[in-house]
């Protein structure tokens, strides 16, 4: 059976940048189609595209990833995922920031095998208490805002005159969807928004 090579690349969030992954990953000659780029936090228990991505893996193939909190963000979800890919499926795992980790060692003995072990614990276990750090970071970031006065989230959007009245005419039956946004030249998203947000005004 022909063995290929992937690698797994994850962000937690739109505004991280995933090149530099890419690149590594690229210089290593696996081919973009064969690249996952998930843009999701690594403690979502949904990551449908992670687990469709992981069904395709069959064994002797070769799955690259940066750090092993790529699997996940949680101590229980790395082992249950490394479990899954290596003991399950038989693939074999390349991780780029730590060799030791990488699954295809010449030397299995059972003194390697016992380190290797050890080793991909302490770092699942430090993986999950970074992101409880980060996690209560943020909770304490939100409170101080908060008690200072200060609105969270993203600044809602300056609409125009031209684009609530375009909205109110489209709300009031007096122009179609169409011709609202070929006034505005914008798509039927944005414009869905600012009718929301019209409409909000007059309820």
């Amino acid at each position: 059976m022909l063995q290929d090579t992937y690698a797994h690349i994850r962000v937690s969030t739109d505004d991280q940048n995933e090149e530099r992954q890419v690149i590594r990953m690229l210089e290593r000659g696996i081919p973009m189609e064969n690249i996952l780029i998930e843009k999701e936090s690594g403690k979502s228990t949904e990551r449908k595209k992670f687990h469709r991505f992981i069904n395709r893996l069959k064994a002797g193939d070769t799955l690259y990833i940066e750090n092993i909190d790529r699997l996940s963000r949680d101590y229980d979800g790395i082992l249950n995922e490394w479990h899954k890919l290596t003991k399950q499926k038989g693939v074999v795992i390349k991780v780029l920031d730590t060799p030791l980790l990488d699954t295809d060692q010449t030397d299995n003995s059972l003194f390697s095998r016992f380190i290797r072990n050890i080793f991909l614990h302490i770092l699942a276990f430090h993986a999950e208490l970074e992101w409880q750090k980060i996690k209560n970071r943020q909770a304490q970031g939100i409170a101080a805002a908060k008690a200072n006065g200060k609105r969270l989230g993203r600044p809602k959007a300056v609409r125009t005159e031209l684009e609530i009245e375009t909205a109110r005419q489209y709300l009031n039956r007096k122009i179609d969807l169409d011709t609202a946004l070929i006034l505005l030249e914008i798509k039927k998203t944005v414009f869905y928004d600012i009718c929301r947000t019209v409409n909000d005004e007059r309820n």
